[in-house]
C-alpha cells in the first residue's frame, strides 16, 4: 500500500526535511581533508539534537550511525568511523534523515574534498545530480513511477561518456516511498525495466524519495563483509544525490531543499509547490 498524506503531515514532512538541509550544510563545511568520517556523524548529531529531531538512521536494521559516509568506490551505506579520514581528491557521498513527530525526511548529496578533482569527477557528480532533479520534475498528478524512471535513465544516457566508457546507473538500489517509515512502497528504479511495468500513478499526497546512484563504470555493486558498505564491483568510484519531495495540488515540493526545489525546478520549466511552513 502506498501511503498518501494530507497537506498538515506533508508539513510535518518538510519540518523533517528542513533538518536534514541542516545537516547537509554543516556536513558539507566539515568534510575538509584530515577529518574522519566519525568527525561528520558528530557534526550530524549536533545538528539533529539541537533540531529537537530524532535520527532515523541510527540503529535502522542495526545500523551504528546516524549519516552514511560513502568514499569514492563506496556507493553507500558506508559506516562512519576514526580511521576513515579523507584526504585532497576524495569524493565523499554523505546521506542523512530524521524524524520529527514521526515524519521522515531524507536526502543525500556529493561533496568534493579539497581541490584538483579530474574533470570526469566533477562531471560524474552533475550528471547524477541533475539526472535526480530530471525526475523530480517529471514527478507530476498523473504520471506513472515510471516516468521518473525513465527521466531519470533518459537524462544519464543522453549526456556525454567518460573516458571509462560508460556512467553505470546501480541497479540494486534505488528511491521509495517516504513519511512515516524511511522507506516504503513503492520502489523506485533509475532505470526502465519493461517487466516492471508502469508503476503506480502519482496523485497529490503521495511522497518519494528520488535517489540516483551513478559510477564511472559497472552498475554492478557487492557488500562488505560489515553487511553495509555498498562498493562497485570494478572499482570505480561513484556519486549518489537524493532529495525526499511531495506531490501536490500545486505541483512537486522539494522537501529537504531549503527552497522546496524552486529554483532547480524552474531550469524544467515545473513550478514548485509553495512552501507549507511560509
Amino acid at each position: 500500500m502506498v501511503q498518501i498524506k494530507t497537506p498538515e503531515q506533508i508539513a510535518k514532512m518538510r519540518e523533517a526535511g528542513l533538518v536534514v538541509a541542516a545537516i547537509h550544510a554543516a556536513t558539507r563545511e566539515a568534510a575538509v581533508p584530515g577529518a574522519t568520517t566519525l568527525d561528520l556523524d558528530q557534526v550530524a548529531r549536533k545538528v539533529i539534537a539541537d533540531h529537537g529531531a530524532k535520527s532515523n538512521f541510527l540503529g535502522y536494521g542495526g545500523f551504528p550511525a546516524t549519516i552514511c559516509t560513502s568514499v569514492n568506490e563506496v556507493v553507500v551505506h558506508g559506516i562512519p568511523d576514526d580511521k576513515t579520514v579523507l584526504k585532497d581528491g576524495d569524493i565523499i557521498s554523505i546521506d542523512a534523515g530524521a524524524i520529527i513527530d514521526g515524519w521522515h525526511g531524507d536526502a543525500a548529496y556529493t561533496a568534493f574534498v579539497g581541490t584538483g578533482h579530474a574533470p570526469e569527477l566533477v562531471e560524474l557528480s552533475r550528471v547524477t545530480e541533475e539526472s535526480m532533479w530530471a525526475g523530480i520534475a517529471a514527478m507530476k498528478v498523473n504520471n506513472r513511477l515510471v516516468d521518473i524512471s525513465k527521466a531519470i535513465e533518459s537524462y544519464i544516457r543522453r549526456q556525454p561518456r567518460p573516458s571509462t566508457g560508460k556512467y553505470g546507473i546501480v541497479e540494486d538500489y534505488g528511491g521509495h516511498g517516504i513519511g512515516t517509515e524511511m522507506h516504503m512502497d513503492p520502489h523506485l528504479l533509475n532505470y526502465v525495466a519493461r517487466k516492471r511495468g508502469k508503476g503506480i500513478k502519482l496523485v497529490p499526497g503521495v511522497c518519494l524519495a528520488i535517489e540516483p546512484m551513478v559510477s564511472l563504470g559497472t552498475a554492478r555493486t557487492e557488500v562488505l563483509p560489515d553487511e553495509w558498505t555498498v562498493i562497485t564491483t570494478d572499482g570505480s568510484w561513484s556519486s549518489h544525490w537524493e532529495h525526499s519531495i511531495a506531490l501536490t495540488e500545486q505541483g512537486p515540493l522539494v522537501l529537504t531543499a531549503p527552497d522546496c526545489g524552486r529554483a532547480k525546478l524552474a531550469e524544467y520549466g515545473v513550478q514548485a509547490a509553495p512552501d507549507p511552513l511560509g
